[in-house]
Parts: structure tokens; sequence; C-alpha cells
């Protein structure tokens, strides 16, 4: 179960790493509805909260092994940006037809991208053989 106590520690992790959003108010006064401007985040997704948070989590140990992940887009940059960030080799796996502007801001955060196939369970499979 998630506490309230985690997610303080989880903010406090995010501070100067991810921004603090807006909440935009949606629909009808009465919808008391909002959208999180979540597109405002420097790798334009939510995405980097939780990997950040994740790697930041990591042991000592962990974090000299790096991380590997698979994504076709948005964390696949969430997981090189914060690893970047924290001074953490990361390897993404990553699907053939991926967007050339996710393979490049991957790459650009420093992260390895190894490319296998179009299906997601052979880049899991993928993924955990490097892991």
């Amino acid at each position: 179960m998630v506490t309230i106590d985690a997610i303080r520690a989880a903010a406090e992790l995010l501070r100067g790493v991810a921004i603090h959003t807006p909440l935009v108010p949606f629909g009808p006064p009465d919808d008391r509805a909002f959208l999180k401007a979540e597109s405002l985040q420097p790798i334009g997704a939510f995405k980097i909260r939780g990997a950040y948070v994740a790697i930041a989590s990591l042991s000592p140990e962990e974090r000299t092994r790096g991380v590997v992940t698979y994504s076709s887009g948005n964390h696949a940059q969430g997981v090189a940006r914060a690893a970047r960030l924290l001074g953490i080799p990361a390897v993404v796996v990553m699907p053939s037809d991926a967007p050339a502007i996710k393979r490049d801001r991957v790459a650009a955060d420093g992260a390895e991208i190894v490319i296998v196939g179009t299906a997601s369970d052979e880049r899991q499979q993928a993924a955990e053989s490097i892991a």
C-alpha cells in the first residue's frame, strides 16, 4: 500500500527533476474535472516521475550494475533521463518501428539502445537476457 509518507518522500526526490505541473480545469465547473499538464515535464511526459523515483531507490550495488528496460516511447525516455541524472548506466530495448524522435531522445540522454523486433514479448525477453 502506498502511504502519504511514501508520496512525500517521492516528491522530495523529484524536487529539481520534475516540475510541479498545473491542474487545468476541464469541462463545466460543476464537473470538478481537471487535466494535469504533464506534457510540460522535461521529457514531455509524466514517466520521468516513476522512473526517477525507482532508479533513485536502487541500492549502491544495483546502481553499479545499471538498469535495463524495454519501451518504445515515454517510459524509455524517462528511464534514460533518470539514469543520466543519477549517473547510472541504462540499456533500453526498443522496437524496430519506434519513432526516430524517441530513439534520438533516448540516445541523447546517454542510454544504450538495443533494437529488437516489433513484438513486446520479444523485447521483454531481450531485456531480461541483458539484465
